[in-house]
């Protein structure tokens, strides 16, 4: 999607209602009137091809929304003809990255079962954008392709495998605990795996300088969500490969976070497991042990993200994590309270999680700050164990969920907690449907801020 020439290339001015007279007035006569006489006049999404004298392509005239940048460029690939394009706009290095990681993104494909006609438009980026832009870009491809894969073709296994290539790309340590060892060491996670034919397993991989300070990624990996013996309807279980998606976030994160050489000392924990079905499946009203060592009452089998995610905080409390973010695609009641693209982010610090917030609208991958609301908490304190994995009232689902792994994190540590729906309903520039990376980009922005790179 990319060029480092920009020798013949063909400009792109991206232009908004507004400031289209302006920019029409300082154009070359020609092109001018030959764009009056098309009736153009630079709405959102919209593109316009001027011809030149010789025959070729003069410029290409792309409708933006004012002060948007990130979806600016994204339309374009799909509708330009083969060839080299330059962008021409007075825009800031961080809005000009924006552009042209939509750009990219436009040329996305997920062709594993079905070939794709890939674009032919290229655009020309500066060799200092090169690496941060390849990443960046690679990050959210990674997250769309796990979450496209079906579970037949990425089960606990092959997400384990994944994980291992990205550990060994970047020399990181990478181990895998499964078997009797598992169900030992992490019961929780066990005990939601062990009904599928595919065993359940904790990854784990560890990178960085050990004098730099511990951040620790937690991922949801359930690589398809039956709803086990609280099954789901046909409806709720077409999308379940999707609900992998944080692990599929958590390995895009920490790739970004390798390759760009953020300044920590990185451990990822991915839990994966199948919610299945069979004689051996877990039960409603079953009391599960964890490690941390507390018990959970099991109200809803359909409820087992937070279940495997509560081991694998507890490990990663145990093994000095001064921060935590975890992404999961965790609650519908997430989808209710804030819809598809707009995933609430819980954290700690309130301030930082507002920071988060404001800095997500800023790079155009908003997400939202929710309170953990501490009088909720009673709403997961069952008689019988020391936590329900289900709220006794069927409201605040998303602010439960976040208590309930609020529970298994250590005193004292900075944790963030990213409710993600990791999907796209329909398609949109850039954005078809399928596989989405949500607060992805947020997220690396903000732990850029904190830690810098080296």
């Amino acid at each position: 999607m990319f060029t480092d020439i920009a020798e013949s290339s063909i400009p792109v001015y991206p232009v908004d209602e507004a400031g289209f007279e302006q920019w029409l007035t300082g154009a070359d006569r020609i092109i001018r009137d030959w764009v009056e006489a098309t009736g153009y006049r630079a709405r959102p999404a919209s593109h316009l091809i001027v011809p030149g004298s010789s025959g070729g392509i003069e410029c290409v005239l792309a409708g933006v929304e004012p002060g948007q940048y990130q979806w600016s460029l994204a339309h374009l690939p799909s509708v330009l003809p083969a060839g080299d394009f330059r962008l021409e706009a007075d825009w800031s290095s961080d809005q000009r990255e924006r552009a042209l990681i939509g750009w990219a993104l436009g040329g996305y494909r997920f062709d594993r079962y079905k070939a794709q006609e890939l674009p032919g438009a290229r655009m020309v980026r500066k060799d200092s954008e090169t690496v941060r832009l390849d990443a960046l870009v690679a990050g959210v491809t990674r997250v769309r392709d796990l979450v496209n894969t079906p579970a037949e073709d990425m089960g606990p296994g092959e997400l384990a495998d994944v994980a291992g290539e990205i550990a060994r790309k970047h020399s990181a340590d990478f181990s895998v605990v499964d078997g009797q060892k598992l169900e030992k060491e992490f019961p929780a996670v066990h005990m939601v795996g062990r009904a599928a034919s595919r065993p359940p397993r904790l990854v784990r991989m560890q990178w960085g300088d050990p004098s730099h300070p511990p951040l620790a990624l937690v991922g949801k990996g359930v690589i398809f969500d039956s709803g086990g013996l609280s099954i789901k309807p046909n409806s709720g279980m077409v999308l379940m490969k999707k609900d992998m998606g944080g692990a599929a976030h958590v390995l895009a994160l920490a790739e970004i976070i390798m390759t760009l050489g953020l300044k920590v000392n990185l451990r990822v924990y991915v839990p994966a497991v199948e919610n299945a079905i069979s004689g051996n499946a877990y039960r409603p009203s079953d009391i599960i042990h964890t490690r941390k060592g507390s018990t959970i009452e099991v109200g809803n089998t359909d409820a087992e993200g937070r279940l495997i995610l509560a081991d694998a905080l507890t490990l990663a409390g145990e093994e000095g994590a001064g921060r935590i973010v975890d992404f999961a695609t965790l609650t519908g009641a997430a989808r209710v309270a804030l819809g598809p693209d707009l995933p609430p982010v819980y954290g700690r610090s309130q301030e930082s999680a507002r920071a988060i917030q404001d800095l997500s609208f800023e790079v155009e991958d908003p997400v939202w700050h929710m309170p953990l609301f501490e009088p909720y908490r009673s709403y997961i304190t069952p008689a019988l164990a020391d936590i329900s994995n289900t709220g006794s009232v069927p409201m605040g689902g998303s602010l439960t969920a976040a208590l309930f792994l609020d529970h298994f994190v250590e005193p004292g540590i900075d944790w963030y907690h990213l409710d993600v729906y990791a999907w796209n309903r329909s398609d949109r520039p850039a954005r078809p449907a399928g596989g989405e990376a949500q607060g992805l980009r947020a997220v690396w922005s903000w732990l850029e801020g904190e830690y810098g790179i080296a």
